[in-house]
């Protein structure tokens, strides 16, 4: 085989896509040559089976026929061609899709190739007659997805009307009666609407750690006031549990001393019961003996002794009863009650300080009034009146209802006032609720 000229330009040989030296040459049936995989990878990206030199369209994919005559050629030349490698690709550049080893910065796209290109894989874009007419654009990464789908042209326009980006066929055709403005103007207006979101949102998320802040705070106001509430409970209910332990103390040594009274009073009667019984059984044994004596004398004698009875106790009368303890539970029970209204006018009288620690000083508001009410002057008390009286409108006054409201309003936390009704038999008390878009007032009592 004849050797190579020296003189011969390495785009005899080289891949029109990845501008190297052939690697498994084919040919496709417009008779342009490329590599094996950078022809596949062309084709796999495209939606159109095209030449990328001649753009000449096949209706399928074509069958690769191996061209081995240019496959021997290139292999004589691989060394006679070297090209200078530039640095790198930094992050954020777009890379080079050509480029097989050490990707390289891509320095243009080209809309018809939809490839991106090195300094050096570009060069043939500015020297082949053909490839001279492809549009190139700055570096676009991941290019195929800035294309239209439908047209193969750049995505460089924005219909208003459907909210997406189209080419300038979309424009002249789906899109022909619809706003159309260049991406570069609904990204100012997409910018300058980010910021307006970013403000809401920023403010959302401040609201959001107030709310977050104001719980938080409402948790560890209750773990005080539980803390405390267990505090004052314990010691409420030791001392009750202390009272109704004595009481507990004193009901059974109470019932025990009366059934020891009782059981004293059984022993000394039984006693006495049983020393007559002793003197009687005494006087019936000398009653028996006297029966067998034969003498008279001795027995007129002794009988004389006899016949005045021992002395004794008229047992009819006499009765032991057994405890009574009707009484003596309620009785305990009684002063436990009053051991718990005790404490339960402390705890009263707790609570109500604990509470007026948030006592605010009301002043009435007259243009709130009620047309049939009337305040004094200093806007402290108020009293029904038989007629209306004429005053001048306004959207804060009552007009169905007859109430009046403070000067003062509270948004949060609590707060403590007392009301004096004095002979009343009907009146209403509560806070109201300002809804302010209608200036309505929601009482609840």
């Amino acid at each position: 085989m004849a050797s190579v000229k020296p003189s011969w330009s390495e785009e005899n040989f080289s891949c029109s896509i990845c501008l190297d030296e052939f690697s498994s040459p084919v040919t496709i049936p417009c008779g342009h040559n490329f590599c094996r995989n950078c022809i596949i990878m062309f084709w796999d990206k495209q939606i159109q089976y095209k030449c990328p030199v001649c753009n000449e369209l096949f209706q399928a994919r074509p069958d690769l026929r191996v061209n081995n005559l240019l496959s021997e050629m290139a292999a004589q030349i691989k060394t006679s061609v070297r090209i200078k490698v530039p640095p790198c690709v930094e992050p954020g550049e777009v890379p080079c899709d050509v480029c097989t080893e050490t990707q390289l910065k891509a320095v243009n796209s080209c809309l018809a190739c939809f490839m991106s290109y090195c300094q050096n894989h570009l060069e043939p874009h500015h020297r082949v007659a053909v490839l001279k007419r492809h549009q190139l654009v700055e570096p676009i990464d991941r290019l195929e997805d800035r294309m239209c789908k439908k047209h193969d042209r750049l995505l460089e326009l924005f219909c208003q009307t459907e909210q997406v980006s189209v080419c300038q066929f979309c424009t002249e055709r789906d899109h022909g009666s619809h706003p159309v403005v260049s991406l570069k103007e609904e990204y100012e207006v997409k910018m300058a609407q980010l910021g307006k979101i970013e403000s809401d949102v920023q403010q959302m998320i401040q609201e959001r750690n107030i709310k977050i802040k104001e719980i938080k705070d409402t948790v560890e106001m209750g773990k005080k006031d539980a803390h405390r509430e267990i505090a004052d409970g314990v010691q409420v209910l030791t001392a009750l549990m202390r009272r109704i332990e004595k009481l507990r103390h004193d009901f059974n040594q109470t019932v025990k001393e009366k059934l020891k009274s009782t059981e004293k009073q059984a022993e000394d009667l039984i006693k006495e019961l049983e020393q007559e019984i002793e003197d009687l059984t005494d006087r019936s044994s000398e009653v028996k003996q006297l029966s067998h004596t034969k003498d008279h004398l001795n027995f007129l004698q002794a009988f004389r002794s006899l016949k005045d009875p021992p002395h004794t106790r008229d047992w009819t009368t006499v009765e032991v009863h057994p405890p009574s303890c009707v009484g003596t539970l309620w009785r305990s029970l009684h002063q436990l009650e009053e051991t718990l209204n005790m404490e339960m006018r402390k705890l009263r009288g707790a609570e109500l300080k604990r509470v007026q620690q948030y006592e605010v000083d009301v002043t009435l508001d007259p243009d709130t009034a009620h047309r049939c009410l009337i305040l004094s002057e200093d806007g402290k008390q108020v009293h029904v009146e038989g007629g209306v009286k004429v005053l001048p409108d306004n959207p804060k006054r009552f007009t169905q209802k007859i109430f009046v409201l403070t000067r003062q309003s509270f948004s949060s936390g609590g707060f403590y006032f007392e009301v004096q009704v004095k002979d009343k038999t009907e009146w209403h008390l509560g806070v109201a609720r300002v809804h302010q878009q209608k200036r309505s007032h929601h009482i609840n009592p």
